[in-house]
């Protein structure tokens, strides 16, 4: 079996291989028997949170091997993955359910909604490494990093379509603990949405709820290859290549 598949079959889909949309430029591949991710020197500069980073030989045979597999996709390793494999099997949990709400073949939210419903919950729980994360993301999606940028300064603002914008209200709705009652629903079903629609929003807004509090808590420093991502148009036409399927 794949390393994805070892780790709950997770789809090779996931957000983290978008990240090679940096124009192919990659960051040097360091020798993974030495030093955690990145080099003394540099890892010493750059701290990424307030937990240190395990040595991958201390780490499990397949969180190591999937880590190793997104950096050379990707030409990094995200910070998420380097501070959760201070608990191997919370980062196995966490992963896991991440794919079960986000590549879920059903339902009609696009990989560009979810990133979006990411992005304004992140806001609103003022988690600068999500909001940073997946603003890049949602610039790949969209293909519109204007509109990605208006999203982060006021959404409410932004040229988001009514659609867009009934989404992230429910959403807000979830993530801000209101009571949810039958109002909630009917404007989401105004705009084509339908309930297991909202159930869909619903888990992205509450499991970035619990994402962007243990960023927050961590206190982790997002790469700084996410602040270029998908702002010129060599990135965006890589996204078809990188949506496909892969063993």
């Amino acid at each position: 079996m794949s390393v994805l598949g070892r780790l709950g079959a997770l789809r090779t889909q996931c957000l983290f291989h978008l990240m090679t949309s940096r124009i192919g430029e990659k960051l040097p591949v360091m020798n993974l028997n030495l030093f955690p991710y990145e080099d003394q020197q540099e890892e010493k500069a750059k701290p990424t949170g307030r937990y240190p980073i395990p040595y991958v030989k201390d780490l499990p045979f397949d969180i190591v091997e999937l880590m190793d597999e997104i950096e050379k996709q990707a030409g990094f390793l995200p910070n998420i993955f380097k501070v959760l494999s201070h608990q191997p099997s919370e980062f196995r949990a966490f992963f896991a359910y991440y794919n079960a709400i986000y590549n879920k073949e059903t339902g009609q939210l696009s990989k560009a909604d979810k990133e979006l419903i990411i992005v304004v919950t992140s806001l609103a729980g003022k988690c600068l490494y999500n909001v940073v994360v997946h603003s890049a993301l949602y610039r790949v999606y969209s293909k519109d990093p204007v509109l990605s940028d208006q999203v982060c300064i006021n959404w409410r603002k932004s040229d988001l379509p009514a659609r867009e914008k009934a989404m992230l209200e429910f959403a807000l709705a979830v993530t801000q603990v209101e009571e949810i009652t039958d109002d909630h629903f009917t404007k989401l079903q105004v705009h084509g949405f339908s309930r297991e629609d909202a159930w869909d929003i619903a888990t992205i807004a509450a499991f970035y709820a619990m994402a962007n509090r243990l960023a927050h808590f961590i206190s982790i420093v997002p790469n700084r290859e996410f602040y270029t991502v998908g702002r010129t148009s060599s990135a965006n036409n890589k996204k078809n290549e990188l949506d496909a399927p892969q063993a």
